[in-house]
Parts: structure tokens; C-alpha cells; sequence
């Protein structure tokens, strides 16, 4: 499966993965910080899964 991120630290990148489904996770690029990116569409002709970052705010305990 190819993965290819939009927006945020890590846009542009394609990762490419095993044949499991991908259900998003914690990416990070250098000195960027951490991004959570999740699939926010797969193509049916060639399986390309886009996926978008999804702004997070730290909780305080």
C-alpha cells in the first residue's frame, strides 16, 4: 500500500507499506514534532490511500 501524506510537517511524503490496511498513526520529521495523520481517502484503481493531518491539543493532568 502507498500512503501519501498532505498538510502538516511531513506533506508531500509517500510511505509505502506492507498489504495491511492502514489506519493512520503518530509520524514525525526531524525536528518537526510529532503529527497525527489518518486515511482520508483511498483510491480504488490503485490503492493509493491519501491521508491528512489531524491537529491535536496535549491534555493537562
Amino acid at each position: 500500500m502507498i500512503v501519501r501524506l498532505l498538510c502538516g510537517p511531513l506533506a508531500g511524503r509517500v510511505l509505502q507499506t506492507t498489504d495491511a490496511p492502514w489506519k493512520g498513526g503518530w509520524l514525525a520529521a526531524g525536528e518537526a514534532g510529532w503529527a497525527l495523520y489518518v486515511p482520508g481517502h483511498r483510491d480504488p484503481a490503485t490503492g493509493i490511500v491519501l491521508a491528512e493531518v489531524q491537529v491535536t491539543i496535549p491534555r493537562r493532568r
